[in-house]
């Protein structure tokens, strides 16, 4: 898969505060940066923890759960589209199906 907007996760775990994401958000871009997946079923039998939320989003638990990470797929073209990192908490207060941190 083809990552766009890796830099939303440096960002995020360059700040101090988050800087235990670091090794979590990295291990988790290597692990899709190498996948194939068709569909949702795919990022299911990967990642069994994630939530298909509709509007082809993926919720992803980082780390235990401390932080969530929305991501938008498009399969066909293998493009994965990060939309959101952030604390349990925040995530709480979005739309996983329509958040877009980019705009």
């Amino acid at each position: 898969m083809h990552i766009v907007a890796r830099g939303a996760l440096i960002s995020f775990y360059n700040q101090p505060q988050y800087a235990d994401a670091k090794g979590a958000l990295d291990a988790w871009y290597e692990i899709v940066r190498l996948a194939k997946w068709a569909s949702p079923t795919d990022v299911k039998a990967q990642f069994a923890n994630a939530s298909i939320v509709g509007n082809n989003r993926v919720v992803f638990n980082i780390k235990g759960n401390d932080y969530r990470l929305v991501v938008a797929i498009a399969y066909r073209m293998q493009w994965v589209f990060i939309k959101f990192i952030g604390t349990h908490a925040r995530y709480g207060a979005i739309d996983a199906a329509t958040v877009d941190q980019s705009k």
